[in-house]
């Protein structure tokens, strides 16, 4: 079995946080989008819901090649692909040339996911350790995404987001193109069985099952939360510009920082410990809102605990999985991940619909009601 460097970890961790901001740049610059397009605040957050389905598609119809070609091949021909999607919407002429501009950034921002079964099946000692830091590095961009485009928009204008992503992938995609060893076990049928065999994971292992809707319930909670939150800053009493808006993703750093210590919790063999305690914290989160859905106070509360909750039960989730079998590492991950974004394009869509129906109120609410569901099917789960 091949191992990895610290250097190159860092460079999978860079690529893959890069790579997956890329879905994000649009949750807290939707106003200024609106505006320039002269549309409604529902029809801007379609951007932020076309993505994650984006996201959904190349999990599935794209990253379980990664059990069948060289994945160094894979995510070239993918970082491609994103930067291409990149210029689209940094030159959409029209809001309908944007939002496919949104759904192929979805697509090919999986790169992601090709790297961390990479990451799974190149290392055999602490692999919940080294797969945690990969997926801080996720965490990372997602975080910093939201501060970039925000103070971006707010100095340069929407598009230079897209075009200055555009430069960070071709350069990752140079460094990942350096030496990194291969894995030797290949799935070796037509591209049709391969994606009847990533069906056949998620009937193979029940664990997967319950795993997958927890990620999906977990992810989708966080997605409601950050693509309500940019249209209720913007609104009285606050009225926050787009880089204020952006700033919040710096409180939720702590989630970013912490995900490794779940990785190692894992490793020595206490999973469900950590998820009960991770969606725990998530329920906390949103129970504060609730109370206090007016103070600044909560909100910068519910930011930090609700990253922390979230991302950690992902990590905990993504160890898990990653036991199961180690020559279909990429057939499972994309299991575990199509439902996960599913979850987050789901739990952006219903909440957007709930926050103009209802406002503030109505989308928090929703937010609980998946937080409480989350616990019952970790509490109910076994994962040994």
């Amino acid at each position: 079995m091949a191992s990895l460097t610290r250097t190159q970890v860092l460079i999978m961790s860079a690529t893959a946080g890069i790579a997956v901001a890329n879905v994000y740049y649009s949750q807290p610059i939707l106003q200024a989008i609106a505006t320039q397009f002269h549309t409604t605040a529902e029809k801007a957050g379609t951007i932020s819901v076309l993505s994650q389905i984006g996201y959904g598609i190349g999990l599935f119809f794209l990253t379980p090649a990664g059990d069948r070609i060289e994945r160094k091949k894979l995510i070239l021909y993918l970082q491609g692909g994103l930067i291409l999607s990149l210029l689209l919407v940094a030159f959409s002429p029209n809001l309908y040339t944007l939002y496919a501009g949104s759904l192929l950034i979805g697509v090919f921002s999986v790169v992601a996911q090709v790297i961390l079964p990479m990451a799974a099946s190149l290392v055999t000692e602490n692999r919940g350790k080294i797969v945690g830091q990969i997926f801080t590095g996720i965490l990372v961009g997602i975080l910093v995404a939201r501060v970039f485009s925000g103070f971006i928009t707010g100095t340069l204008g929407w598009q230079y987001v897209y075009l200055i992503s555009a430069a960070m992938v071709l350069g990752t995609g140079i460094l990942m193109q350096a030496d990194f060893p291969s894995t030797s076990e290949r799935f070796t049928g037509s591209y049709p069985s391969l994606l009847k065999s990533t069906i056949t994971q998620f009937k193979r292992f029940p664990l997967l099952r319950r795993t997958a809707f927890t990620g999906m319930l977990a992810f989708g909670t966080l997605s409601a939360f950050w693509v309500t939150l940019t249209f209720y800053l913007s609104a009285a009493p606050f009225h926050y510009s787009a880089a204020k808006i952006g700033l919040f993703g710096l409180l939720a750093a702590a989630g970013a920082l912490i995900a490794p210590v779940f990785g190692k919790l894992a490793d020595k063999g206490s999973p469900r410990r950590s998820l009960l305690f991770s969606t725990g914290v998530t329920l906390i989160s949103i129970i504060v809102l609730k109370f206090f859905p007016v103070s600044l106070a909560a909100i910068w509360v519910t930011v930090v605990l609700l990253d922390i909750g979230v991302q950690a039960t992902q990590v905990t989730n993504i160890a898990i999985i990653y036991t199961l079998d180690p020559t279909a590492n990429s057939r499972i991950n994309t299991v575990y991940m199509t439902s996960y974004f599913i979850g987050g394009a789901l739990g952006s869509f219903i909440a957007i619909q709930l926050y103009n129906a209802g406002g503030w109120s109505w989308s928090t609410s929703f937010m609980g009601v998946m937080a409480i569901i989350t616990i019952i099917n970790v509490f109910t789960t076994k994962t040994k």
